[in-house]
């Protein structure tokens, strides 16, 4: 499936901010066998003197800006050209049994980005959480396979936590949107990397474009999709790396286009970084993901 996808981000700053420096995901990449970018451009209002490019640890695309004069605003607007290829629907499970996989971790001696070992443990906004370890033991029955029990965990939370654009902001911890059992896809996401985690598969957090579709008979509204999130399980040596969208119980497939892929959201945040002012922002976002086939 092929898209052109806008997306628009707007900051509005009470009191002109006389030094910003901000470390930017924003970039997709190509992704072997998951897919191509045919065509990227990221252009930032006002331009900033500073700019370079580079790739992160995991091998996410990341763009590094500053400012060294006061703005009183600052937008981002990028255009992307992209082709998302469909997972296999006859995946043959190859993943080994839960209780293997400590071995399978073990064995994978490389500390590469992607190697399960950066993401079996605690990260900086997903920590160990026995309440999610715990709820994870529940939804999962003995002889599973790890692929078997990714599924089984997303499906569970999908159940049984509602969506909720208003309930939660970007710093909510994990714990409090599980305890509400409600949240965002940030939400879900890191959730679900706790009950992964808390059972020992290595699990991480995918950022990207998910393709929305308007009720039968509506048309598409321009700027009405969104950016999210869904999480990426490392399912043993033979099978590797899967995704599954939680807040939407599929694995992640063409209408899932990837941005950067972490261990959680602070490591692929799409803007993040430092400002100097006296005043409050305030934030703006649209993103419009058209099929092209």
């Amino acid at each position: 499936m092929r898209y052109r996808i806008r997306l628009t981000i707007e900051y509005d700053y009470q009191q002109p901010s006389d030094h910003a420096r901000n470390l930017l995901h924003l970039l997709p990449s190509d992704i072997a066998g998951v897919q191509t970018i045919t065509s990227r451009l990221l252009t930032i209002d006002p331009m900033p003197p500073e700019r370079s490019e580079r790739l992160d640890f995991f091998g996410n695309a990341m763009t590094s800006i500053a400012f060294h004069e006061p703005i009183s605003k600052l937008g981002f607007k990028l255009e992307v050209e992209a082709q998302r290829f469909a997972p296999s629907d006859d995946v043959l499970d190859l993943s080994p049994l839960l209780e293997n996989m400590p071995q399978e971790i073990a064995a994978a001696h490389h500390l590469g980005p992607l190697s399960p070992q950066h993401f079996v443990g605690d990260s900086p906004r997903v920590g160990a959480m026995p309440e999610t370890t715990d709820f994870a033991r529940a939804h999962i029955q003995p002889g599973m396979t790890a692929l078997e029990v990714v599924q089984a965990i997303g499906r569970a939370l999908f159940r049984e936590m509602r969506f909720d654009a208003t309930a939660t902001e970007v710093d909510t911890p994990p714990a409090d949107a599980f305890a509400a059992r409600h949240g965002v896809c940030q939400d879900f996401s890191h959730i679900m990397i706790a009950c992964l985690r808390g059972l020992g598969i290595p699990a991480g957090y995918v950022s990207g474009f998910l393709r929305t579709h308007p009720p039968e008979g509506q048309p598409r509204l321009e700027g009405a999709d969104a950016m999210h999130a869904w999480v990426r399980a490392w399912c043993g040596s033979e099978l590797g790396w899967v995704e599954f969208d939680p807040t939407n119980d599929m694995v992640a497939g063409l209408d899932h286009v990837v941005i950067a892929v972490g261990r959680d959201y602070g490591d692929v945040s799409p803007v993040k970084g430092v400002l100097r002012t006296s005043g409050g922002q305030e934030s703006r976002q649209a993103v419009d993901m058209v099929p092209l086939d």
